[in-house]
């Protein structure tokens, strides 16, 4: 039965939602706060990781975390600040890092990525453009110590049934043809992908166009009017705005918006850099991940991009943390001795906020007190690896059909 959706956020998890929703016949409206041609899902790595099956609460994190916190060009960082928000969600990290909390996850979030994967392979076939490429993902080290870590996590991904080789220095540089590797080895996800976010978020919009899509950009939601446990309307500074169904995908804003449900929703933004490489002379082949600093490269067409950091803050911070920045910048060089990376130009900084839940897991699915509300945010740094699959779901229960995948760890009125 074809539905009027309104869903609000335009990033990758909204625009999925959008795209799987209106191939079904639904009828769709989406809005957004600013342009649908910007934010975190453009500038972001552009990795499908099935690989990525532990969640960020995890044993070990919180101590790795406050070494982290001492260090300005680390990969990660909690700005302190008197808030109560950012004091539940400590808390609720803490009560979730644990291993029965990473054990009862990592099922759940590899059949999501699983998912999402096969429909990237689906999309592809609609569009060369998005450069859709199945290479894996590499792990790189330098130190034994990082390199047992890996390879005890490698292990754990590989007892889950995805493909994993571990690498010999001899072995990177081998699979690694194009550059200098300077690592003592690595992990070889062979299940994961990567792609050029740009190319996919217009792919995603051109197809929801087509689809008949209303798009509200630069439209800032002011108020939900919600009644005996229904959302009524949306009200914007121009309009009123009607449904039968909902969607928040809002990203790091989503909190904010599901206040006014009166759905408490824990959520903090964690800000992300990046910076891309136009058409260098040299550059790997391989998708990595660079260890000891956590940094991101990826191949893109001709181009290649390197992103890192995990800032845990609020959206109102816009600066970019030039210390940080400078660390990512290291890194790569550290890893790469020869390309001679520079400390990109202000113009060419870019940041984004990911919405990041304590438990380091997605909140898909309805709300329990708002009946025609779907929550799907949450997703952290795997928002453009997950995005299909979200959409998909988001689709099959506005259809009141059964997810394609078990998603009760992603319940978004779960404890913590």
């Amino acid at each position: 039965m074809e539905k009027k959706v309104v869903i609000v956020g335009g990033g990758i998890i909204g625009l999925s939602c959008a795209y799987y929703l209106s191939q079904d016949g639904h009828q769709v409206t989406l809005i957004d706060r600013g342009k649908i041609d910007s934010g975190c899902s453009f500038g972001n790595a552009g990795m499908i990781v099935p690989s990525h099956v532990i969640p960020l609460a995890a044993p070990g994190m919180i101590s790795q975390g406050m070494r982290w916190m001492l260090n300005s060009k680390s990969p990660f960082y909690v700005k302190p600040r008197l808030n109560k928000e950012l004091i539940s969600w400590g808390k609720n990290f803490y009560r979730s890092a644990n291993e029965q909390h990473v054990n009862r996850s990592m099922p759940a979030l590899r059949d999501l990525s699983l998912l999402s994967k096969q429909l990237y392979q689906d999309l592809a076939k609609h569009s060369a453009e998005i450069a859709y490429e199945e290479k894996g993902l590499l792990m790189l080290f330098q130190s034994d110590k990082v390199g047992e870590e890996e390879t005890h996590a490698g292990e754990i991904v590989k007892s889950l049934g995805l493909e994993v080789d571990f690498l010999s220095k001899e072995e990177v540089q081998q699979l690694e043809s194009g550059s200098k590797v300077n690592a003592i080895g690595g992990v070889h996800f062979k299940s994961d992908a990567h792609l050029y976010p740009h190319k996919l978020m217009q792919f995603l919009l051109e197809s929801c166009r087509k689809n008949g899509v209303e798009f509200k950009e630069e439209t800032e939601v002011e108020s939900i009017k919600v009644e005996n446990g229904k959302i009524q309307s949306i009200s914007t500074s121009s309009e009123t705005i009607v449904g039968d169904e909902y969607v928040i995908a809002g990203g790091s804003w989503s909190s904010d918006l599901a206040k006014q449900l009166g759905i408490k929703l824990s959520l903090l933004a964690g800000k992300g850099y990046s910076f891309t490489l136009m058409n260098p002379s040299e550059r790997p082949i391989i998708p990595s991940i660079l260890c000891e600093g956590k940094v991101a490269v990826t191949p893109m067409g001709k181009d290649l991009r390197f992103g890192g950091t995990m800032e845990i803050t609020h959206v109102r911070d816009t600066k970019i943390n030039q210390k940080r920045l400078q660390g990512i910048v290291e890194t790569a060089n550290s890893f790469y001795p020869e390309m001679d990376i520079q400390f990109p130009k202000k113009e060419n900084q870019w940041y984004g906020f990911r919405p990041c839940s304590p438990d380091g897991l997605p909140y898909i699915g309805r709300s329990i007190k708002i009946s025609n509300a779907i929550i799907a945010t949450g997703h952290a740094m795997m928002g453009l690896s997950l995005g299909p699959a979200t959409g998909s779901i988001v689709s099959s229960i506005i259809a009141e059909k059964e997810a394609q995948v078990n998603i009760e760890r992603f319940h978004p009125d779960r404890r913590f």
